[in-house]
């Protein structure tokens, strides 16, 4: 049975982003997998990347980021809470990361994360990335909520379309070679409905967390958020003019 990590970033403990990262993880118990957690406010995670942080870095010396995490992996030395979140992410066969969107991306705690935990040589090379990602066997699901209505976030609304958003993302994942599955997005959430639309809200949102067991239990079925192959780039990293699009992201208004 697969062990997923769930990652949860939300400052509320009683919010939907975390009541939905617990039916997430109920779901997982009872189809019999091995769950862990990242819940990042709750471990009063540190999202700031810092010379301070390595144990090697001396004061007075140019930090270069990339540098400091090579070295710290060559002495295994990384900080103890990035050492714990690197090997979670070892063990995972699955990666559930249960967000709310703010400002069009995921909140900053996340975004620490990965520029922490996701560690030059620690987690990818230069030679191990994309297709040779070392994580290629591991996949990953967005849970999302939005403010927003779904019109407002579809590829015509106002705000944005959401698969864009969270694009950059899952696209972090990718280098890493891991697998996203389409995401799961609730709409609408916050906390100033009233009357007929607050009652609306509170039966949309019971739906979603009672259907996270057939998320689960269809999560190897889902379908996947495409990336193009590394050889469908030439030596300059440029998509090749016969190669198809899957991202407005890479080439603008010609994808498949």
């Amino acid at each position: 049975m697969p062990t997923t990590l769930i990652v949860t970033a939300h400052p509320e403990p009683n919010s939907f982003t975390n009541a939905w990262a617990r039916a997430s993880a109920k779901a997982c118990e009872e189809l019999g997998h091995k769950v862990i957690w990242s819940d990042l406010y709750e471990m009063a995670f540190d999202p700031v990347e810092r010379a301070a942080n390595f144990k090697d870095h001396s004061p007075n010396a140019h930090f270069d980021i990339l540098k400091a995490q090579d070295t710290a992996t060559e002495n295994n030395n990384f900080a103890q809470d990035i050492a714990r979140e690197q090997d979670k992410i070892r063990q995972a066969d699955r990666i559930i990361f249960h967000y709310p969107i703010w400002w069009f991306k995921e909140p900053a705690i996340l975004k620490g994360w990965c520029d922490r935990v996701l560690a030059s040589s620690a987690m990818h090379t230069v030679d191990e990335r994309y297709d040779q990602g070392r994580f290629k066997f591991t996949r990953a699901l967005f849970c999302v909520n939005t403010g927003a209505n779904a019109h407002e976030c579809a590829p015509d609304g106002k705000e944005g379309n959401l698969e864009m958003l969270l694009w950059p993302m899952a696209h972090t994942l990718r280098y890493l070679g891991m697998t996203t599955m389409k995401p799961v997005c609730a709409h609408g959430v916050h906390s100033y409905h009233e009357g007929d639309t607050k009652i609306k809200l509170e039966t949309y949102l019971r739906g979603i967390l009672d259907n996270q067991i057939n998320v689960i239990r269809d999560f190897d079925t889902r379908d996947i958020i495409h990336f193009n192959a590394d050889d469908d780039f030439d030596h300059n990293g440029s998509l090749k003019p016969d190669a198809k699009s899957y991202s407005d992201f890479v080439r603008c208004g010609v994808k498949e």
